[in-house]
């Protein structure tokens, strides 16, 4: 028996309990969790912003390592150290074949699976986010699983899961800063912490990062940001001040709420890039006049998974993490157990901390 925890219905809290794992089938392989990253994702699940099957064991940033490989897998073997891949393209859908692997259509497939069942009572769980990473123990697709470089430590590789690739990626891949150019960061999460390290790597010569709390200040300043402004009425007014009323050129947004996206749009300069991260719910409406699009010339973008491949960007990651450009325990601001999660979950909800780091 493993111990999970397991969401049994949307909007229910959290259980943690024992699950009955089965042995890998072919092109399936069994994990040992070192760790799993707390993500606002898990969260979205949770209260049903994102929709999953229920009753399902969350959590879709993790490392671990390999304790048992299914038929016809080769990639990896026992023993090996991995990061969990919540997103596996099949390599054959319409953006797959643009190389847009990031909106892979068939990616989340594998969440409506039955990939355990409930110690207690036999019943079906799901796995989450495709991987059911807040448990001991995993059973995932061949797919969902990546070699770790050498030289990552294995607990603090689970950020690379998710955290990472969604940040760096949205700086890098979807927002494309270059040198010298300004950006602000709106939201000092897991994401927004990444996404200052990743715009500090491209050379932008001002990061501002943005948050509704001062606490978060010293994260942010760590990460690489050389202003820090309080989320308010007026963010975009002060962030055009610090730009010589001119704007940024890249705005970052990692909230998903639909005035912290306007604040973003109205804080990037005429002709620049806004990028949304933050995944909202279908209520937050954002409006724009059909005049301002045309005077501003600005580019509003959605960001997925940081529109990255993390086959091809997890080595890319690893060499930033050896040569000491990428910090990936200034991430993490919390190290739990399994039932710290829903703590966890309520300091997301009051925006405090980085990422919270589960350990086993």
């Amino acid at each position: 028996m493993v111990r999970a925890a397991v969401l049994p219905a949307v909007g229910a809290p959290l259980e943690i309990t024992d699950i009955d794992l089965p042995d890998p089938g072919p092109g399936q392989v069994r994990i040992r969790l070192a760790a799993a990253g707390v993500c606002h994702s898990d969260l979205s699940l949770s209260d049903g912003t994102m929709r999953v099957p229920v009753p399902a064991v969350l959590g879709h940033e993790g490392a671990g390592t390999v304790l048992a490989v299914g038929e016809g897998v080769t990639h990896v073997s026992p023993g090996a150290e991995v990061v969990l891949n919540w997103a596996p393209s099949c390599g054959s859908c319409h953006a797959c074949s643009l190389g847009e692997v990031w909106l892979c259509a068939n990616a989340l497939n594998g969440a409506a699976d039955v990939y355990a069942h409930r110690a207690a009572d036999g019943s079906d769980l799901h796995p989450g986010l495709n991987v059911a990473a807040f448990a001991e123990e995993t059973v995932v697709s061949a797919a969902c699983v990546l070699p770790l470089p050498d030289g990552i430590p294995l607990t603090d590789a689970a950020l690379l899961g998710c955290a990472v690739l969604t940040g760096y990626g949205a700086v890098h891949h979807s927002a494309r800063v270059r040198q010298g150019e300004t950006v602000a960061v709106y939201g000092v999460g897991g994401v927004g912490l990444a996404a200052l390290q990743g715009a500090r790597i491209a050379g932008a010569s001002r990061i501002v990062a943005v948050d509704v709390s001062p606490e978060k200040e010293e994260l942010a300043r760590a990460a690489g940001a050389t202003d820090y402004v309080l989320a308010s009425d007026t963010t975009a007014r002060e962030i055009r001040a610090l730009t010589g009323r001119q704007g940024v050129d890249v705005a970052i947004e990692c909230v998903g709420r639909a005035t912290t996206i306007r604040a973003a749009w109205d804080s990037t300069r005429r002709g620049g890039r806004t990028t949304v991260v933050g995944i909202g719910g279908k209520d937050q409406q954002v409006t724009f006049n059909a005049l301002e699009l045309f005077h501003w010339g600005r580019t509003l973008t959605g960001c997925v998974y940081g529109n990255s491949d993390p086959a091809k960007d997890l080595p890319v990651l690893a060499d930033h993490v050896r040569a000491g450009r990428l910090d990936l325990g200034a991430l993490v601001t919390e190290r739990i157990a399994l039932d710290g999660i829903p703590a966890a979950f309520e300091n997301m909800l009051a925006g405090k901390g980085g990422r919270a780091l589960v350990t086993f």
